[in-house]
């Protein structure tokens, strides 16, 4: 079963994306916090998660460093999502799944496409098709 995992600490960004992907998707996740993403990342097994980066308690990049720390979630590639411009280096990056940093505001449109861009490099052809 190809799952989503969306996180974003605002409810309407992950509702808005969930109608938009959900076509994409045999399941679409949402958590509104890193800590409750982890949790449903250990349980589901996504086979992506896009998170926005600035949210109370657990970051988006400290998640995607506790999901490469773990071994069932460790290849799970992250899309990170940001308002701020942070600006994260190489070495960063490499300490963690995420594999596309796109910045907010952003249209459904650049996400499908970088949704693709990260699925087809990771090998799932039938959801980069889609």
């Amino acid at each position: 079963m190809r799952k989503i995992l969306l996180v974003d600490d605002e409810a309407y960004v992950t509702t808005v994306l969930s109608r938009k992907l959900a076509p994409m998707f045999d399941a679409v996740l949402t958590a509104s916090d890193g800590e409750e993403a982890f949790d449903l990342a250990r349980r589901e097994g996504p086979i992506l998660i896009v998170s926005d980066y600035q949210m109370p308690g657990t970051d988006g990049f400290e998640l995607a460093c506790k999901l490469r720390a773990n071994p069932p979630t460790a290849d799970t590639p992250v899309i990170l999502l940001t308002a701020r411009g942070h600006l994260l280096s190489d070495g960063q990056l490499a300490q963690t799944g995420i594999r596309l940093v796109l910045a907010k505001p952003f249209s459904v449109r650049e996400l499908t496409l970088a949704i693709h861009e990260v699925l087809g490099s990771t090998g799932s052809a039938e959801v980069a098709a889609a």
